[in-house]
């Protein structure tokens, strides 16, 4: 069996890298072992996805990039990195690239 990727998750704007406690632990729990909660500065979206990506450029493997709320909006900025297999929209947000979520 191949190995699963790396899930890297990114919180809402009202929210933390902590909000997905829970989700980890289910995650772990279906054999993901290999799981980050990236703490966005909530600076702006051009911080909060350059953040995201200093996260993607740590971890190895191919990763599954899951955004919640307005986590969706920084994981289409990042998910151009060249490791994310696939995004994951968790009632997010999904703009356009370059996009603002309220644009």
């Amino acid at each position: 069996m191949a190995d699963k990727p790396t899930v890297v998750l990114v919180h809402g704007f009202w929210g933390g890298a902590a909000h997905w406690g829970k989700v980890i632990v289910e995650l772990r729990k279906r054999g993901y072992d290999k799981l980050n909660a990236v703490e966005v500065p909530l600076t702006s979206l051009a911080d909060d996805a350059g953040r995201t990506r200093e996260m993607l450029d740590s971890v190895e493997g191919p990763i599954v990039l899951v955004g919640h709320s307005y986590g969706g909006a920084v994981i289409t900025e990042a998910g151009g990195h060249d490791k994310v297999q696939a995004l994951v929209y968790v009632a997010a947000f999904a703009p356009d690239a370059g996009r603002a979520p309220a644009a």
